[in-house]
């Protein structure tokens, strides 16, 4: 499987979103629908999407006891979309909740655990009580994910070679992707795309530096130039 690109609309209005989908045109068929956008569009603007065929991984981290966490699976597998992630901090029981809807559902929807937020740095973990070392913290989340039966984990890509030596099962999501010209903005842990391209990587997330960017389908092309992609 090559890596895919995941473009994030973390915008405040569908307008804005779909702006930026039409511009990218049959370029892109991955998007990342999160909180900001969710709050404001809901499922309105995620239908829209797929019905112009779009791949819509919805990111809304749920993290609830297993009972909810298993509904809003069931709900995002009717919705149509293809990928939705948890918190693998949730524990095992919330995770095996998850996979049960995953696999009642039969659409073929993938379920992802976030294990350790791009953002953190290991004096966060310890700030919120969690004594590990980050890479050994990536790796228990990994463990608890692979154990309850769901697709693979979000990590950062320092991080897919071990887990990919340790959880050869997993399927990767990294974000914190960025070209060597770009601002690393929020995240902590990032690498360029050349690096992914060369860790077996399955999808990557891009938001600000195509959102924002001036030419979205020029830069959007460096991207998947970058990860080895052929571009017709």
């Amino acid at each position: 499987m090559k890596t895919e690109l995941v473009v994030a609309l973390d915008f405040q209005s569908s307008s804005e979103a779909l702006s930026l989908v039409e511009k990218l045109g049959d370029l892109v068929s991955w998007y990342k629908v999160g909180n900001e956008l969710f709050t404001v569009s809901g499922t309105t603007l995620v239908q829209s999407l797929i019905q112009k065929n779009k791949k819509v991984f919805l990111d809304l981290k749920f993290h609830d006891i297993p009972n909810t966490v298993y509904s809003a699976v069931c709900s995002a597998a009717a919705l149509g979309v293809q990928m939705v992630n948890v918190h693998a901090s949730g524990g095992s029981q919330m995770l095996q909740a998850a996979a049960r809807a995953k696999n009642e559902a039969k659409t073929g929807i993938q379920v992802l655990g976030v294990t350790v937020l791009t953002s953190f740095t290991s004096k966060d973990l310890f700030e919120i009580g969690v004594s590990k070392e980050l890479d050994q913290q990536v790796l228990s989340l990994a463990g608890l994910v692979s154990e309850s039966g769901l697709d693979g984990v979000v990590c950062s890509a320092q991080e897919s070679e071990i887990l990919k030596s340790v959880f050869p099962n997993l399927k990767l999501l990294t974000p914190g992707i960025r070209l060597k010209e770009d601002a690393s903005g929020d995240q902590a842990r990032v690498v360029t795309p050349e690096e992914v391209s060369r860790k077996g990587i399955d999808w990557v997330v891009v938001g600000r530096p195509i959102t924002r960017s001036s030419s979205p389908l020029q830069t959007a092309r460096k991207y998947l130039t970058a990860l080895g992609r052929e571009i017709k």
